[in-house]
Formats: C-alpha cells, structure tokens, sequence
C-alpha cells in the first residue's frame, strides 16, 4: 500500500492545506481570511509558499504559528495592494459631476477610505475635494491590513515612473489644473504636498473581524470586495451601511456588484456604470 496521504473524494490535499493554514493564522493572529473567494486566494497563498522557500502550503502552517515575524510575509501576499492615481478615471468624473454637489450641503465631512492600499487613490480623492472647495472641511479615513502599505501611503512618496500615466488619469476625471500643483518631485520620486496628507488619517482597521470605523457621508472601497466570497461580502456590505449617514454613498470597484448578495437590498443604483450606491 502506498504511504501517501489521502483525501476525501473531492478533497484535495493541498485545499486541505490552504484551510488548515487560514485556521491557523486565524486562530494565531486573529486574521480571518477564511471567506475570501478560494482560487485567488490559493494563488496568493502559493506564492507565498515559493517566496519563502517552502515546497506547499502545508510548509506554511509551523511559521504561522510558531514564528511571529513571519505575520508580515503573509499580510503582504494576502493583501497585495494594487492601486493607481485616479484609476478608473470615470468613477473619480462621477464622484466629482454627481457626488460632490450632495456632498457640498454638509458642513462638515467624514469620508472613509478601506482598502487603501498605498495610498494612490485616496490622494486622488483629496485632489478631487480641493478642487471643489471642500478639502478643509473633510476628514478623510483611510484604512488597510497592511500596514507595509499604509506606511508607504502615510509618507505619500510614489515612483514618477507613472506619471505620465497618472496625469492622462487626471485629466480625463476632470482635473481642473496641472497634477504637478500637487506633489513636488525629486530623484525618480514625487511626494504629495503636506496640504493633502494632514487631511487623512491612515489607520489599521479589518473589514472581516472589526467594526464600524466612524459614520460617513461617502465610503469608497475598490476592488476589494471581489477578493470576498458571498458571505463576507455581505457582512462587509452591512458594514458600510451601519456606517453611512442616511443617504449617503458607497463607491466600489468597476468589476464589483451588489446583485449577487443578500445585502444589495441596503443600497439603491445612484450611478451603477461607475459602481456608486446609495443607502436606503
């Protein structure tokens, strides 16, 4: 008989693997990635094993709960930040032609960021706000797992090998002057002007096991929700909504949808081609 261990019937080893390995980081570190959707998941995952030098998945779950310094290899795999300055230049167009103009009869705002990833986007968002006149009266939230990222989005310092391709953003959401007014750029680098970084605050918060951050007028979360299966999304959705003022608005991801869950019921289309919401 052979000596190799043996699943289930539809049970692969290395499935059994990747769940035994998100229990345990789970029951270590208290990250629930449990309910992301599994196939991209597990390519993270794999990656993971191969860029620690480790031949499956299973290799993974000893460090996980043994080697405390080995949190931050797998945050950074799991939680891949991938952003741009006004990415979706349509969507930053709308928040600024349909949004905005509701936006301008609060006195004060709160706008909250999750997912932040390093911080293109919500730098976008802080262009876009000075523009129409409410930079100073907005407190903007932004929030990630990461906390690689939500460094490097705190220092606001992004390679100018993208410009060219973050001014053609800009313009075509709408910008009103030169991106350049906004950033000074030095040896390869550019860093955001100290006007705009003031206005947000960068924090640590999990969408899967923490709560409602603060109440907002406008929550953006992009490109985020996709990575959930439907139980998460759903419990992420209730979430935004306990945490919107009545009416305010939800911004997701292009290729994002509120059809396919439970929760669409507590958000009504406001521009469904660019993904804005808004709450019953």
């Amino acid at each position: 008989m052979s000596d190799e261990p043996c699943a289930p019937a539809g049970q692969p080893v290395d499935n059994i693997a990747l769940n035994l390995f998100l229990e345990a980081l789970f029951q270590r570190h208290g990250y629930d990635f449990r309910n992301y959707a599994k196939a991209s998941l597990k390519r993270r995952v794999q990656a993971l094993a191969e860029s620690t030098q480790r031949s499956s998945i299973a290799e993974l779950i000893a460090p996980t709960l043994n080697e405390p310094e080995f949190l931050t290899p797998i945050l950074q795999h799991l939680s891949l930040p991938v952003t741009e300055m006004f990415r979706d230049s349509s969507v930053f167009k709308s928040l600024r032609e349909q949004v905005i103009p509701y936006l301008k009869s609060y006195s004060r705002l709160q706008i909250w960021q999750a997912g932040c990833a390093s911080g293109e986007e919500v730098y976008s968002l802080a262009i876009l706000l000075e523009e129409e006149g409410l930079l100073d009266r907005v407190q903007i939230y932004a929030t990630d797992i990461n906390d690689t990222a939500l460094h490097q989005a705190e220092e606001g310092i992004f390679s100018a090998s993208r410009l060219e391709e973050y001014e053609r953003n800009y313009t075509q959401a709408g910008g009103t002057r030169a991106l350049s007014d906004y950033y000074v750029a030095t040896a390869g680098f550019f860093r955001i002007h100290e006007r705009l970084r003031k206005r947000i605050v960068f924090a640590h918060h999990n969408l899967v096991t923490d709560h409602v951050f603060c109440e907002t007028q406008l929550v953006l979360c992009r490109n985020v929700l996709i990575y959930f299966d439907s139980i998460l999304q759903g419990r992420t959705l209730h979430l935004f909504h306990n945490s919107l003022c009545r009416h305010g608005f939800l911004c997701l991801g292009t290729k994002e949808s509120l059809r396919s869950v439970e929760s669409a019921d507590l958000f009504t289309d406001f521009d469904s081609a660019n993904m804005i919401f808004r709450s019953k």
